[in-house]
């Protein structure tokens, strides 16, 4: 479904890019002045392209830190875990060890 609405909202801006070249072609402007608007328009675009590149690299390198930050925690989780086992363990292991000598 995901898909379908990011084709579909491609293709509207798409409709809206040749609707605009069509219309520019036909205006009643020379074609000097048709070229420079052309070339403006294709600028501004470039322009929008490069800060939607930019704040997508920002958002990505936001996640990015993000799943390391949890990622470290989990493993800070999981390394207390292991040494609480191994205390458990010891103690378990020490304590058998002296009721068997008590016995």
């Amino acid at each position: 479904m995901a898909e379908r609405n990011g084709g579909g909202f491609l293709w509207f801006l798409t409709g809206i890019g040749i609707g605009a070249v069509v219309g520019l072609l036909y205006a009643p402007q020379s074609g000097n002045e048709t070229r420079e608007i052309l070339m403006a328009k294709a600028e501004e675009g470039r322009e929008f392209m490069r800060k939607r590149a930019q704040e997508a690299r920002e958002q990505a390198e936001t996640w990015a830190e993000r799943g390391r930050e949890v990622l470290s925690a989990q493993k800070e989780q999981v390394r207390s875990a292991v040494d609480a086992g191994r205390r458990a363990y010891r103690e378990k292991v020490t304590s058998a060890k002296s009721d068997g000598d008590n016995v």
